[in-house]
């Protein structure tokens, strides 16, 4: 074969391997994606979708927060003032989801459960931390305040809504009392006691309570070991994009 013959034959290239072929398909990278974000919302943060009201004005229904599962790994624990997103236990009177039988519904809780778009499968509840294991809690008879080991607790920056409490006419002393009120108790250690934001529209630890007189066993704390993080942002609505 001559030099021309050489020059003009056609040049053949080497076939692609199954991997290549593979890896280079469009639905290849879809399905990576979705499995980085799946691994990322898994051990580092996570998507949450705000349901109800509980926590306004913080927190408004339809909110998508970030919440970061590395804020208490180690011997970080929950602190007063922090907003956690937990796994709510059966004590709780929020339903869990219930697991769909269609299809595609049920492949719309994955999306929801993976993005925060939409109902997941998990049953969390968020709330503020207000007291830790080992600490006392109770009410400022004067002003209906919550005190945590003696100290008044500030909660004027984010407390929406709160109980009527008028001193000598709706207060810890009148029948019936403020729902402010309630009998003094120390937190079990390793658990917390949280609260809404929205105090009239929340049902949290002290639901139960509230008016004070009723047997201990009212109080609804949550285990530290049901703390799914630390909430440090909205991602959505972009006009209420920022840190919490």
């Amino acid at each position: 074969m001559s030099d021309d013959d050489l020059a003009n034959a056609p040049v053949r290239r080497a076939p692609r391997s199954r991997l290549r072929r593979v890896t280079s398909h469009p639905l290849f990278h879809l399905v990576a994606a979705f499995a980085v974000l799946a691994l990322v919302q898994a051990f580092f943060v996570k998507v949450y979708a705000i349901p109800s009201a509980s926590m306004d004005d913080t927190l408004a229904v339809g909110d998508r927060i970030l919440v970061n599962r590395l804020a208490y790994l180690g011997d970080a624990e929950p602190v007063t003032g922090d907003i956690v997103v937990f796994a709510a236990s059966d004590t709780w009177d929020e339903a869990p989801p219930e697991a769909p039988s269609d299809p595609l519904r049920f492949a719309a809780r994955v999306v929801g459960e993976v993005f925060g778009i939409g109902q997941g499968f998990s049953h969390i509840l968020v709330k503020r931390v207000i007291a830790t294991g080992g600490q006392t809690m109770a009410v400022d008879p004067a002003t209906g305040g919550i005190v945590v080991d003696g100290a008044a607790l500030d909660e004027s920056s984010y407390v929406d809504l709160d109980f009527e409490f008028v001193p000598g006419t709706l207060d810890c002393s009148t029948s019936p009392a403020s729902l402010r009120c309630f009998d003094e108790f120390t937190v079990p250690e390793g658990q917390i006691v949280v609260l809404g934001d929205n105090r009239t529209n929340s049902s949290d630890s002290l639901a139960a309570c509230r008016g004070g007189g009723v047997d201990a066993s009212c109080l609804r704390t949550v285990r530290d070991d049901d703390v799914v993080g630390e909430v440090f942002s909205i991602v959505w609505p972009i006009p209420r994009f920022g840190a919490v």
